[in-house]
């Protein structure tokens, strides 16, 4: 049964530390810089000192660093070596202290192997016959898993902000939600995963929050990042997550943890214990 869901698992954990060098700032490991990417940044000495067993960023306070390494990425944008600039502004921070350390945009961070963190929130509802969740529709025109499967809300975590206000204001913006009722919501745990990717590597760290629906309250899209909701029984959500691809790439994963605590997925099943290890390695 947990065969297909533990290839989400592996995949969003599959990446060649041989093919990475770090990205320091001072002796900080703040990234991961892709051998074949590194020598695109050694024109760019203001922001970055290049070598064969680092990358590392020029010493200077936040707001001049925050500068210089947007100076370089607006240009790699324009070379075509990065994809995008999204003028959504992460704070970079080192292991597991918070604390900002300088900013970039959310389009660079893929290439500098930079952490991202976000917020997921699962909606369900108990019905006689079990859980069911609330399931989005991402658009059609959105660049990443268009017309994929989604969590009822998922945001990122911008500069300046954490997880609860994100998560207030993208329940707002994506399906509607008051503050009031996402006052209920209770934080779960996390999420995180490194995963290879053609533009880099992506260090994600992912707060869950699990949200228990009133009936008959109904998301509504706010913006144009959500084509629909629906509300799918627990089951035939584990269904599409193990025998398609029809769900984000990372939404499967949060939705695995979800079926791990709600007892949907449960010891004795097989590969169990590597679905538990592999959700936050």
């Amino acid at each position: 049964m947990t065969a297909g869901l533990l290839r989400h698992i592996e995949r969003v954990n599959r990446w060649d530390a041989d093919r990475f060098r770090p990205l320091l700032l001072g002796e900080r490991r703040v990234g991961r810089i892709r051998h074949d990417f590194a020598p695109a940044l050694a024109a760019f000495p203001a922001a970055f000192a290049v070598a064969d067993e680092a990358v590392r960023l020029v010493p200077r306070d936040p707001e001049a660093l925050t500068d210089a390494v947007a100076l370089a990425g607006r240009r790699l944008v324009e070379d075509g070596l990065v994809p995008q600039w999204r003028n959504e502004w992460f704070d970079v921070t080192a292991g597991d202290d918070e604390r900002s350390l300088f900013r970039v945009d959310r389009g660079f961070l893929p290439r500098l192997g930079i952490r991202a963190a976000g917020v997921h929130l699962h909606g369900y509802v108990r019905q006689a016959d079990g859980i069911h969740l609330w399931i989005a529709r991402r658009s059609p025109t959105k660049k990443l898993d268009p017309d994929k499967l989604d969590n009822m809300v998922a945001g990122g975590i911008g500069a300046g902000h954490g997880p609860w206000s994100t998560l207030v204001k993208e329940a707002e913006e994506e399906a509607s939600l008051t503050p009031e009722l996402v006052a209920r919501a209770h934080a779960v745990g996390i999420v995180s995963y490194l995963m290879e990717r053609e533009e880099g590597v992506r260090d994600d760290l992912l707060y869950l929050y699990d949200l228990e629906m009133p009936e008959g309250v109904v998301p509504r899209p706010n913006d144009d990042e959500i084509a629909a909701f629906q509300l799918m029984p627990a089951a035939d959500v584990l269904a599409a997550v193990r025998d398609t691809d029809d769900v984000k790439f990372n939404v499967n994963v949060t939705l695995i943890d979800f079926f791990v605590r709600h007892g949907l997925l449960r010891p004795g099943d097989p590969d169990y214990l590597a679905i538990c290890r592999g959700l936050r390695r």
